[in-house]
């Protein structure tokens, strides 16, 4: 069976907090423990209503704390915000207290607006473009003999397992050069998930990290007992996405009934857009959904998504996702 794993922002829920958020996360990872999800992996995301994982690694310790065998990660770590040697103390600590468990995601985007891409920037002369390099430091620090004079402590022989997160052709060619495995945002920028798939496997160089290409995809899923129930839960997303898109990010609204009906045109070509990767219906639909994406992409694993707004209907879904992942 494909290994299927769970991102979670830890969406505030209008009416809610972070705390309450934090909480809802952590019963999250302990249900998707039992039902046997691979990973857990928390992305960094800030200023941002409605995503509570601004704080990832403090995140990530708070989950691997309260589960046991779960893989816990970041989904990643927007290294442009970070100096390589404070991601590889951080991430290094995260291996120490649980060992074998973490991941390690990176991406190149800020997570955020650009005014508060700028307050995040460590320094001055802070560039996207340096993110290649900031990579390739970052994995020698947490190797057991870096080549530089700086040490990571902890860190240092850490070695915890590095991918490469990307929605564009950058980063399947960095993946590939550098042996890594690659996840790409395919649940909500699927735009050029073909061509970068073919990118990455066609350019892939074995490393000492991995001997063949190994893709995880981010998929939506809003699954409940009926396609009725499914697709109202699925529009608090859908209204999430339209509100960030439009500059007006908020907390993750209740469900509404008839919500894509009345939204014009320029929305629903944006939601079929970003959500062309997704399953939403009953646990019959749902495998449809999920059989034909792994058929077409040949996904090695799937990251899923249900960004559903009340929290016994988000584990249902994942529930239904985990049944259904043993008849595929």
């Amino acid at each position: 069976m494909i290994p299927f794993s769970v991102l979670d922002l830890s969406p505030i829920t209008q009416g809610s907090d972070a705390a309450q958020s934090f909480r809802r996360s952590l019963d999250l990872a302990q249900h998707a423990e039992r039902w046997g999800f691979n990973r857990y992996w928390l992305a960094e995301h800030h200023g941002m209503p409605g995503i509570a994982s601004a704080a990832t690694s403090v995140l990530i310790g708070h989950i691997a704390g309260g589960t046991k065998s779960i893989r816990v990660g970041a989904g990643g770590i927007m290294l442009p915000n970070h100096s390589p040697l404070v991601i590889a103390e951080q991430f290094g600590t995260l291996e120490a207290l649980y060992p074998g468990r973490i991941d390690l995601g990176l991406g190149r985007a800020p997570g955020s607006d650009q005014a508060t891409a700028r307050a995040l920037r460590r320094n001055l002369a802070t560039d996207a473009d340096e993110f290649p390099q900031d990579v390739v430091e970052l994995i020698d620090l947490m190797s057991d003999e870096p080549r530089q004079h700086v040490r990571a402590v902890p860190g240092r022989g850490a070695k915890v397992p590095v991918w490469i997160l990307g929605s564009s052709l950058f980063g399947a060619q960095l993946a590939a050069m550098l042996g890594l495995p690659y996840a790409f945002a395919s649940h909500f920028a699927p735009q050029q998930l073909m061509q970068a798939l073919e990118v990455y496997r066609a350019t892939f160089r074995p490393s000492e990290f991995l001997a063949r290409p190994y893709v995880m995809l981010g998929f939506n899923v809003f699954a409940a007992d009926s396609d009725e129930e499914a697709q109202i839960r699925a529009t608090s997303s859908q209204q999430a996405f339209v509100n960030l898109r439009s500059g007006r990010p908020a907390p993750l609204p209740p469900p509404l009934a008839g919500y894509r009906e009345s939204v014009g045109p320029a929305e629903r070509a944006l939601l079929d857009s970003v959500l062309s990767c997704a399953a939403i219906g009953s646990p019959a639909t749902v495998k449809d959904g999920l059989r034909a994406f792994i058929e077409r992409t040949q996904a090695d694993e799937l990251m899923i998504t249900s960004n559903i707004f009340d929290h016994d209907a988000r584990l249902r879904s994942y529930e239904i996702a985990a049944e259904v992942r043993t008849a595929l």
